[in-house]
């Protein structure tokens, strides 16, 4: 039995609908959108809706997510240049899209190398390659539809978001509501050409600015592709001039997705108030003062110049768009997360990660993720780009003279290009856990129990886990970094408690593990589970104070010696000014849990490490 959609599910499939006419209209002029959602029945079905708005000559095209420079741009024709013995320019796949649309698949993972030239494009409809020997201009206009399916912290790149005019989301749309867009390509058409004439006054211009500017929204492109919108929009309706009805539509599908901060509807209340009890001594004042007179060579106005004059004023085709109005329609449609979100200061700017492993990314010879090429001997052990050879080798052929030995292409050593690869180095994240008597009596069960949930999602993500406990006289690697359950468990197991507590002991053996880890090209983060309150001198001996400024030394020096990222998290039943000063001192992230078990530390640092 299928569920009917409900009113808010309508409305947002409206806005879809709204956004593909409005980029059907616009064209370049809006940029493009953005258009979250996963793949499925929802986002085919607009996507097809979308493209039956175009003219059927209209170019429809899809950059996948690795798709190579020389095919984006264009670039030397390798086999034509071959067959002609001189340079032969290629077009690429922006310049086939010229006048239409082009889709980016999973743009949130989309490389630089694809964000640049679009971003530029954007801008500036003309594509320019100097590349390989080849040097074009081309007229580009194109719009673009980013797909971005990004979960957690995938972000699209802020450089395409601020230039694409109109942002959507179909993950809370069901199938349930998708219906056929209410206009045709005729209709389109019409509208296109309408859209010059659509008038905006300096009103509605100063309220897209004014609610550009109270909803945080720091980029000047934002009121700019406003405006746009809101002339294409006033041209579906058929309208001459820009009105409410479009600005409220412009703050949903332009500038809401980009707000970062709540309209400050209030002052302007407390504003207004304040004019208005302002008002009557404003009005008494205004009556003492007596109108000027014309000057004696000018004639006075007649009654009937002034009626007319006065119903001009009051006519509501002359009535200004009131600003506050503007700003209570977006604090309504505000959705009820993104409310919440702003009003607790929880929004954040999210990272431009894949996900997956964490680690830091590095070039590597051989292996990873192609990032083009360079010149290069691949007797160094890199491997040869054979394609970009022949590239650099084929316009030189006519000077270079004729292949000896029945060879069609004479190569020189200059011509040779070698792959650069790009790879994400190994995570590892090493749990020093303090096991001494006061941390056993307290949170040793806890902190071992957080270590095997972490563990088995670094195995899931592929990473690696290392331990070292410190108790007694001085610490111990007990697990190696590795991504053995059973070893891990069992060296868990095994980890007594009691004795003494040799902080300095355990941040000097921890400094070490990082510095192995960071000379073998991972990227290490440490959890230092511990109170802080050591009593166990590096040279074995015993007090409090001198085993505390040894523990701030040691500190100190890790902090100094490794980039690594750590957290301490302070296992005492209250939060302790130790564990806090040592946090200070490795400059780690300081994380007091007086009442946390297992599975909170385990959500806790996974937020850290991942």
């Amino acid at each position: 039995m299928t569920v009917p959609a409900t009113d808010e599910q309508l409305a947002r499939w409206g806005d879809a609908a709204l956004a593909a006419a409005c980029l059907a209209v616009g064209g370049h002029s809006v940029g493009g959108i953005r258009l979250r959602g996963r793949p499925g029945p929802v986002r085919d079905f607009w996507l097809e809706q979308c493209r039956a708005l175009l003219s059927d000559d209209t170019p429809w095209r899809k950059i996948p997510l690795h798709c190579s420079e020389s095919r984006l741009l264009g670039g030397l024709d390798l086999a034509a240049t071959l067959r002609k013995g001189s340079p032969v320019a290629g077009r690429g796949l922006l310049v086939e899209s010229s006048g239409g649309v082009v889709l980016l698949s999973m743009a949130e993972r989309a490389p630089s190398t694809v964000v640049a030239p679009l971003a530029a494009l954007l801008d500036e409809p003309v594509l320019r390659v100097e590349r390989e020997g080849i040097a074009a201009q081309h007229s580009c206009r194109l719009s673009l539809i980013a797909l971005d399916e990004g979960v957690d912290d995938e972000a699209l790149s802020a450089t395409l978001i601020e230039r694409l005019a109109l942002q959507i989301d179909l993950t809370p749309i069901p199938i349930a509501a998708l219906d056929d867009f209410p206009w045709t390509s005729a209709d389109i058409v019409r509208a296109r050409a309408a859209s010059e004439e659509v008038g905006l006054d300096d009103q509605a211009l100063r309220s897209i600015c004014q609610a550009t500017l109270a909803l945080g929204i720091d980029s000047p492109r934002a009121a700019l592709l406003a405006a746009r919108v809101a002339r294409v929009l006033a041209a579906l309706a058929g309208e001459q001039e820009v009105a409410e009805e479009q600005l409220e539509q412009v703050l949903r599908l332009v500038l809401l997705p980009l707000a970062t901060q709540l309209p400050a509807a209030e002052e302007a209340g407390d504003a207004a108030a304040d004019d208005l009890d302002d008002g009557p001594e404003d009005e008494q004042s205004a009556s003492d003062v007596q109108p000027p007179e014309p000057p004696k060579d000018e004639p006075a106005l007649n009654s009937q110049e002034s009626s007319q004059d006065s119903e001009k004023a009051s006519s509501p085709e002359s009535e200004p768009l009131d600003e506050e109005r503007i700003l209570e329609a977006a604090q309504a449609v505000l959705p009820a997360d993104l409310l919440a979100k702003l009003l607790g200061g929880a929004v954040r700017p999210r990272r431009n990660a894949a996900s997956g492993k964490s680690g830091a990314r590095q070039r590597a010879k051989m292996r990873g993720r192609p990032m083009g090429s360079l010149p290069g001997d691949p007797r160094s052990g890199a491997r040869l780009d054979v394609m970009a050879t022949l590239r650099t080798a084929a316009p030189w052929q006519r000077l270079r003279g004729a292949p000896t030995g029945g060879a069609r292409l004479r190569v020189q050593a200059d011509d040779f290009r070698i792959v650069r690869f790009r790879q994400r180095t190994q995570s590892v994240t090493v749990f020093v856990v303090d096991a001494s008597g006061s941390s056993a009596l307290y949170r040793l069960a806890e902190a071992k129990g957080a270590v095997e949930l972490l563990l088995a999602d670094c195995y899931v993500r592929r990473d690696e886990v290392a331990l070292i406990a410190f108790r007694g006289s001085g610490a111990e690697l007990l697990l190696p970094p590795t991504r053995s359950l059973v070893r891990a468990k069992r060296s868990l197991s095994a980890l007594p408690g009691g004795g003494g507590t040799p902080l300095a002991a355990g941040i000097d053996a921890t400094a070490e593990l990082l510095e192995l880890l960071e000379r073998r090209g991972a990227t290490p983060a440490y959890v230092m589970l511990t109170d802080g309150r050591g009593n166990v001198c590096r040279d074995g001996t015993t007090g409090r104070e001198p085993a505390l400024a040894d523990a701030m030394s040691a500190a100190q020096n890790l902090r100094l010696s490794s980039s690594a990222a750590g957290m301490v998290i302070d296992t005492s039943p209250r939060p302790h000014r130790c564990a806090a000063e040592l946090a200070k001192s490795l400059d780690a992230l300081y994380l007091p849990l007086p009442n946390a078990d297992a599975a909170q530390l385990q959500a806790v640092v996974r937020q850290v490490v991942s």
